[in-house]
């Protein structure tokens, strides 16, 4: 095993994930980033690097804790910050894995005329259903081809499959200067964290009180080209077009609605953007958060816009 930049254990080629055995304080900024993500605060993408996504998650499991809020893997959250399982995991790949790969197109015409829009790549596939950047899965795995990746090959992962989070969740708050939305239980504690976009122009950043009016797994996606004057495709086109659902669908595998037309909390096919002020006016997360998320949300929770 070799010790890399990730600050965590790494496999040498041809070796297999192993690590200190579990039960214990996070030792590492993966590990840190993993645990987080395991008990519902995210970090956006796993990464292995200390930034601010990961500050703000340690910061907001520290409010949940009821420990000094710091955003810094101190003593004191390390304590209560235990590794419950091993940090990484080994996958293999399956056939229904790379059947499901196919090139997403370029234009919304296109797009419009497929039945799914699954992922592109097996790399992609891999990281975000192990919540990771893909250049981590790549270092995690530096031996593989992914051009040419095939059935059976054995992968190093993120042990994060999987998101635990006890409590009953009572009211959503999105900040939009800290650019993250936090899910707020019955004893008004944090239960739950994550790294959001918000609309690049200000005036369409809606403030107050909101609420959620549907949810929604795997949506579809009405792309209408009057909201979309800047695309030149959109120009052309004289109808509104529906694309089919998939992680690479405009809104990604959810949409959950508020009560102002319009407006929602969905998923994105670029999750290492999340956190950026870039979207046409919706709340977007990564798909694996939005998921997390739709289990806890329900019609007619109020939604707080700060």
């Amino acid at each position: 095993m070799l010790f890399g930049q990730l600050g965590a254990l790494v496999p040498a080629p041809g070796e297999t994930a192993e690590t200190p055995a579990p039960n214990r304080p996070v030792e590492s900024v993966l590990e840190t980033q993993v645990e987080l993500h395991r008990r519902g605060f995210s970090c956006g993408s796993i990464d292995g690097a200390l930034g601010t996504q990961t500050a703000a998650a340690l910061a907001a499991f520290q409010r949940g804790a009821g420990i000094r809020e710091t955003g810094v893997l101190d003593d004191a959250t390390r304590a209560r910050l235990t590794l419950t399982t091993p940090a990484l995991d080994a996958y293999t790949l399956t056939p229904s894995d790379l059947a499901s790969l196919h090139p997403v197109p370029d234009t919304w015409l296109e797009k419009s005329a497929l039945p799914v829009l699954g992922y592109a790549s097996a790399l992609e596939l891999v990281a975000e259903r192990y919540h990771a950047n893909p250049s981590l899965i790549r270092k995690l795995n530096p031996s593989i081809d992914w051009k040419g990746i095939l059935l059976g090959a054995k992968l190093v992962v993120p042990a994060v499959d999987r998101v635990s989070v006890s409590g009953t969740a009572t009211q959503l708050v999105l900040s939009l200067s800290a650019h993250q939305l936090e899910v707020i239980d019955e004893n008004s504690r944090v239960m739950a964290h994550f790294p959001v976009s918000i609309a690049r122009m200000a005036e369409k950043r809606p403030v107050g009180k909101l609420e959620v009016t549907v949810v929604i797994i795997h949506p579809n996606y009405t792309f209408d080209p009057e909201l979309f004057p800047e695309s030149a495709e959109g120009r052309s086109l004289d109808r509104r077009l529906t694309i089919p659902p998939g992680p690479n669908n405009p809104v990604g595998l959810v949409w959950i609605g508020l009560d102002l037309p319009g407006y929602g909390i969905h998923g994105t096919p670029e999750p290492e953007n999340v956190g950026r002020t870039e979207s046409h006016g919706c709340f977007r997360l990564a798909n694996w958060d939005a998921l997390t998320l739709a289990n806890f949300v329900k019609v007619g929770m109020p939604v707080l816009v700060e």
